[in-house]
């Protein structure tokens, strides 16, 4: 072990150097992904609302949002057909019981297959049915996994595509609530 250290010691600088053109490809990866989602306001969009409970209410972002008055709230993108999703759908869980998150079931079916999917992984989501990634497009996303946030002021933050940890979920919400 002693020998690994040494070394890493010594070539701190290559590994340094490594690191950051590493970094630098993930963030221009994540650039590109993100590209379509517009900067400024959020669109207002209707849906169907798929609660927790399995009831349906027809309803608007704006009147979700205003149950978090001046809070930022996430917004997840995700599709029943996914397996990236599939894999984030613990993270989204413990995500959810702070209430500031809603789902968005882009390309899924109608309300009652989302609902059927939700029962059958036990996915305690508020869920927006999408059935033609209407609401997806308009947010600028066209690939899922996606998660943006919405700061208390009503502007996109912090959005990412692909694979997103709960940590970065939850820094995202945090960075939106402070700055």
């Amino acid at each position: 072990m002693g020998r690994i250290a040494s070394h890493l010691r010594r070539e701190w600088r290559s590994h340094l150097g490594t690191l950051a053109l590493v970094l630098a490809v993930f963030l221009g990866v994540q650039a590109w992904q993100t590209r379509g989602v517009p900067a400024g306001p959020v669109p207002e969009l209707a849906f169907t609302l798929i609660a927790p409970d399995g009831s349906r209410t027809p309803t608007t972002l704006s009147a979700w949002r205003a149950q978090h008055p001046g809070q930022p709230v996430a917004l997840h993108v995700w599709a029943d057909w996914c397996p990236i999703c599939r894999t984030e759908e613990h993270s989204i869980s413990r995500l959810v019981p702070g209430g500031r998150v809603l789902t968005v079931a882009m390309q899924s079916g109608q309300a009652d297959a989302v609902a059927r999917v939700l029962a059958q992984r036990q996915l305690p989501w508020p869920t927006a049915v999408d059935p033609r990634g209407e609401m997806a497009r308009a947010l600028g996303f066209k690939a899922v996994p996606a998660f943006v946030v919405v700061d208390g002021q009503g502007q996109l933050r912090g959005a990412t595509v692909g694979y997103t940890t709960e940590l970065g979920m939850r820094l995202r919400l945090w960075w939106a609530d402070w700055f």
